[in-house]
């Protein structure tokens, strides 16, 4: 086990790597601990929580809204619930978000952790202190920013990860590439998804190396006032497709990702010519790379992005692989070109 700790403003995060899900007690006691999850995950890894308080949830997106806040928090005042207790989310990035937004609003704060359960939960969702709840097909509209105190890898988990899932985790892997690391990219052409699943070292090194890109964009910049903005990139296009048509997040990334590439093209004075370099490798990894879809439905969900600002969006968009700036895009030059870029 590897213990790496990250200040924020008002909480320090422990990040423990290579754990196993026993190591829960180092930082609370077992009748102290209620657990949320979701059914699929309770299933496959029942024995794990055997003796904790359980809540467990409907899985998926289309669950991942006020009503399923509402019941847990029904939930947690039947089990007596105190400031003292610690809400531990395990699961994907819909438990953790779940999790992590009704810790932060019962009883205006109670202690929180991790333990993700998936790709796209360990190297992203469970990072950073973002949670919510979508509003209708609108993502993450409701929210806060609260910090867990510990997220714990579990890599057995992993065991009874379906392909699917480990597809849908790669996008935010590819996206840290693509803002940050060149090196991080041209290693990920050099395998495949078999060849890294199929390898535990490689993919806890994997695992930690991504954790350790966004822990530090997140630490410099909790409330997205700079850095943290880039790891909106390909997450603008993606965020208006994703709920309209029901696909997986980080399938709906992927595809943000090319438009946001397409965009970088378009850009006058970004000079990024590799939109096709990155295509390739989404490919590589089986995830979406264009779909089929209504423009002005896009373009209308588009239009309540929490990142447009009066007639701008602001956009990530990429100067060169591993090299990202947010630029403000103006609403009607997206509209005009929306058919193009997406």
């Amino acid at each position: 086990m590897r213990n790496s700790s990250y200040t924020f403003s008002q909480k320090k995060v422990s990040c423990l790597f290579d754990a196993s899900f026993g190591d829960i007690h180092t930082f609370c006691k077992k009748e102290k601990v209620i657990i949320i999850t979701d059914d699929h995950v309770y299933q496959q890894h029942q024995e794990k929580m055997e003796g904790f308080k359980v809540i467990s949830l409907t899985p998926g997106e289309k669950n991942k809204n006020q009503q399923s806040v509402d019941l847990v928090i029904d939930q947690l005042l039947e089990l007596e619930t105190d400031k003292q207790t610690f809400i531990v989310g395990v699961g994907g990035g819909v438990v953790t978000d779940i999790a992590g937004y009704a810790a932060s609003i019962f009883k205006r704060g109670v202690r929180l952790g991790f333990v993700p359960t998936s790709i796209l939960g360990m190297v992203d969702a469970a990072i950073g202190g973002k949670n919510g709840v979508d509003v209708g097909i609108y993502k993450n509209m409701v929210g806060t920013i609260y910090q867990p105190e510990f997220i714990l890898y579990d890599y057995s988990f992993l065991d009874t990860l379906p392909v699917k899932e480990w597809i849908n985790g790669f996008a935010e892997i590819i996206k840290h590439a693509c803002i940050k690391d060149a090196l991080l990219f041209s290693m990920l052409e050099r395998y495949s998804l078999h060849d890294i699943q199929a390898d535990s070292t490689l993919i806890a090194s994997l695992i930690e190396q991504n954790a350790a890109i966004k822990m530090e964009i997140v630490t410099a910049d909790e409330y997205e006032k700079a850095d943290r903005k880039l790891l909106n990139f390909g997450h603008t296009f993606g965020h208006a497709i994703e709920n309209l048509h029901e696909l997986p997040h980080g399938y709906a990334v992927s595809i943000g990702i090319v438009a946001a590439c397409n965009l970088s093209e378009k850009i006058n004075g970004l000079g990024f010519d590799d939109a096709q370099r990155v295509v390739k490798l989404l490919a590589k990894y089986h995830l979406p790379v264009d779909i089929e879809t209504d423009y002005e439905k896009v373009f209308d969900v588009l239009k309540l992005d929490k990142k447009r600002e009066d007639d701008y969006m602001h956009f990530v968009l990429l100067n060169k692989i591993g090299e990202a700036e947010a630029k403000p895009v103006s609403m009607n030059f997206l509209h005009e070109h929306i058919k193009s870029i997406l």
